[in-house]
């Protein structure tokens, strides 16, 4: 795919992510001078909602969509697509607001999202010079066997299909249905990488080096690692066949 990638907006979710924000909002910007930030706040109760708008009111690359509650990091992303794609962006690039994604690896995305021709650029922990600083081994041993669940399970030739750190077009995420996607929690990037794949996008992943956070409280939970196990075993279960995804590609070169 082809097409202008000079608007670039960079979406991060929060939930009481004070003691984070200012330091991943100036790296971003150091990085990538020339993208914009949307931070999409959850009602934080520690008060990043209110750091936001002080750190948008002095740059007016940074910008701040506050949301009524906290229903997942899904819903979240969703509300900062439709605030981007609203605004014309080019591209739609995600990442985690406490640290454990550089933003100086940024440009690696863009670059793979232009030079590759790509559709979705992933920032991969398990390719090759990808990697994980500070998880626990049971950390890891989950991560990487629910990856390997994913492809198993989704045929999907993707090593890190639970990783935030990506970049889209915005053409992609227009021709996504979005407001079909129900998933909240981590799983939603699960649902992402295969709505792409499946509607014959192409996807590439660039590493990247994920470093656990130093301030603040993971997220993760129980709840949040049953949900991607039911999820993606039913998708898989109902959906066996490439069929969808050549569909998609042969729809698409008829429109072309």
């Amino acid at each position: 795919m082809t097409g202008s990638l000079e608007r670039i907006l960079v979406v991060i979710p929060t939930f009481d992510e004070i003691e984070n924000l200012e330091s991943i909002l100036a790296r971003t910007r150091a990085a990538n001078p020339a993208a914009d930030i949307l931070v999409v706040d959850d009602s934080s109760p520690d008060g990043t909602g209110q750091l936001a708008d002080r750190l948008a009111a002095a740059d007016e690359h940074i910008n701040v969509l506050h949301r009524a509650e906290k229903s997942g990091l899904g819903p979240a992303y969703l509300a900062g697509f439709a605030w981007g794609l609203e605004r014309e962006y080019d591209v739609l690039a995600e990442m985690d607001a406490d640290g454990s994604h550089a933003p100086e690896q940024l440009p690696d995305l863009l670059s793979a999202l232009a030079e590759a021709e790509a559709d979705l650029v992933i920032g991969s922990r398990y390719v090759p010079g990808g990697e994980v600083r500070g998880w626990a081994a049971w950390r890891l041993l989950l991560s990487r066997g629910g990856n390997r669940y994913t492809r198993t399970m989704l045929r999907l030739p993707v090593h890190d299909a639970t990783g935030g750190f990506r970049a889209f077009r915005a053409e992609v995420l227009r021709e996504l249905h979005l407001s079909d996607i129900s998933s909240a929690g981590y799983c939603f990037q699960v649902d992402m990488t295969w709505r792409t794949w499946r509607a014959g996008y192409d996807i590439v992943e660039v590493p990247i080096a994920f470093t656990e956070r130093t301030l603040g409280r993971s997220k993760m939970s129980s709840s949040i690692v049953g949900e991607a196990l039911v999820r993606v075993g039913w998708w898989g279960l109902c959906n066996r066949s490439r069929g969808a995804r050549a569909r998609a590609i042969a729809s698409r070169k008829e429109r072309s």
